[in-house]
């Protein structure tokens, strides 16, 4: 028999290592040869690492191939759709031959996260290309079923697998290949699950239940049921995911705050605006890092990518610098003004998160959610955020045109440190000398809409800010 040939693309922290091993256990307990080769790639996300498997039904000792030969790939599997378009741009994915199978979210690359502006890849074209250049696709958000489900995107992946019926293996020895790899294994045979229905189907009943469970899980089924029946359908997506977002960052009355907010924005650009307003109200800060650093999730996400054994310990040393400026953001309003008068300072720390000690500091951070209403960061971003719905919302009367760009503009502002305060610095500028003019009726809408759309363009081609010096200066001209 000719062997089954396997490419797999997969990003740091998406187990890649523990998906081939489920692969080659689950073929061998169906009597099959199989080889696997893993090629490394490159850190923080300029390159993934690939793994190449051949099964066969041939003997356990037959020669097979180390590396994947340009257009003799059957299956190619993909954790992020860029990985998918980057095996197809080396030839590995033919149209004559593959079958790809890919989770369509985005991890955005480094030159796409180093722009100031949406440096994104097209997803578009992205999608064009996975289904011009493949025999056939399996494609949905892996990634989100991954958090739906509880599990993982490898398992996910593995399930895809199993339901294309692309290899001689049953769903039981898959089953049975995550019962012994011994790690997280409800969880996994959940998310496993997940993949195997979302490519044979048969799953849109199981995930209806699941978020009808989640939802109640946070408490926020009146929310949800209230934005249905106050926004458009095609907004609800966006609308509904924002309350969950919200209700998980801060609590249920946050997320009621964030449909408050929404109220009177026209039916027409609310998906615009609320997309902007959940981001915006769930700004990065100290809170938010613990929470992330601390979670089980995380945790079996690192045990998965370093391939650790249940009785093997893994140490993880976490890394910060906090300044004056992240210490008076979680301060009240009058001492953090005090401190960020004074000379501004940072100290190194590393944080053993996988110690009691370390892992308790962090946690008491991440249960410092109540405090975070009362701080100074807290009071500066809701300020900020009123006063930008407040202007999509009196744009609205001219011009609906005006209103989208001005919603568009929170793009601008992003990240924190001199990131954060350059984008609300280039935001606060075009808002003084184009936004408030066009609301006061000293500059046509139209125009208006125009401008604002070109200055934001212009702050974020150019950090330095010197490009919007000069468009600035020729709208005032």
């Amino acid at each position: 028999m000719k062997p089954i040939t396997i490419l797999v693309g997969a990003l740091g922290g998406d187990g890649g290592g523990v998906l081939c091993d489920w692969i080659i256990a689950a073929a061998h307990s169906q009597g099959l040869g199989v080889q696997a080769t893993q090629i490394p790639g490159v850190a923080q996300r300029t390159g993934a690492t690939t793994y190449y498997l051949e099964v066969t039904k041939g003997p356990r000792d037959s020669v097979l191939a180390l590396n994947p030969a340009i257009g003799e790939v059957d299956v190619a599997l993909a954790t992020e759709l860029l990985e998918a378009g980057r095996m197809i741009f080396n030839g590995f994915v033919t149209p004559d031959r593959t079958t790809l199978i890919a989770s369509t979210h985005r991890v955005l690359a480094i030159a796409e996260r180093a722009a100031m502006g949406d440096g994104s890849f097209d997803v578009g074209r992205l999608l064009r290309a996975v289904k011009e250049r493949s025999q056939s696709q399996i494609l949905f958000d892996m990634d989100q079923a991954a958090e739906e489900s509880g599990g993982v995107i490898n398992a996910v992946l593995l399930g895809a697998l199993a339901g294309s019926g692309k290899l001689p293996i049953a769903d039981s020895a898959f089953d049975l290949a995550i019962r012994e790899g011994g790690k997280a294994v409800d969880t996994n045979l959940a998310a496993f699950a997940f993949g195997r229905g979302h490519a044979r189907g048969e799953l849109d009943q199981a995930v209806r239940e699941h978020r009808k469970r989640q939802t109640a899980a946070q408490g926020v089924e009146d929310l949800i049921e209230r934005a249905r029946q106050s926004f458009p359908a095609a907004s609800l997506d966006v609308v509904e995911e924002g309350i969950r977002r919200l209700a998980s960052y801060q609590d249920r009355r946050y997320a009621a705050l964030f449909l408050d907010r929404l109220a009177g924005i026209d039916a027409a650009i609310v998906r615009e605006v609320a997309r902007h307003l959940a981001v915006r109200m769930s700004y990065e800060d100290v809170i938010r890092v613990a929470q992330a650093k601390t979670s089980r999730e995380r945790l079996e996400r690192v045990r998965a990518e370093v391939r650790a054994k249940p009785h093997e310990p893994v140490e993880i040393t976490e890394h910060f610098k906090p300044g004056n400026e992240e210490i008076a953001a979680m301060l009240p309003p009058v001492l953090a003004r005090w401190l960020l008068a004074r000379k501004p300072f940072h100290f190194s720390m590393h944080v053993r998160s996988t110690t009691v000690w370390g892992f308790l500091r962090l946690r008491l951070l991440a249960g410092l959610r109540w405090w975070r209403p009362h701080t100074w960061r807290y009071a500066e971003e809701q300020a900020e955020i009123e006063r930008w719905l407040g202007q999509v919302r009196d744009a609205q009367a001219l011009s609906l045109e005006l209103a989208r760009e001005i919603a568009e503009s929170a793009r601008l502002i992003k990240g924190y440190g001199d990131t954060h305060k350059r984008g609300l610095g280039n935001y606060r500028r075009i808002a003084d000398e184009i936004i408030a003019p066009a609301l006061a009726g000293r500059m046509p809408a139209a125009k208006a809409a125009d401008a604002v759309a070109n200055a934001r363009v212009a702050a974020l081609a150019d950090p330095d800010g010197g490009a919007l010096d000069r468009t600035l200066a020729a709208i005032a001209a």
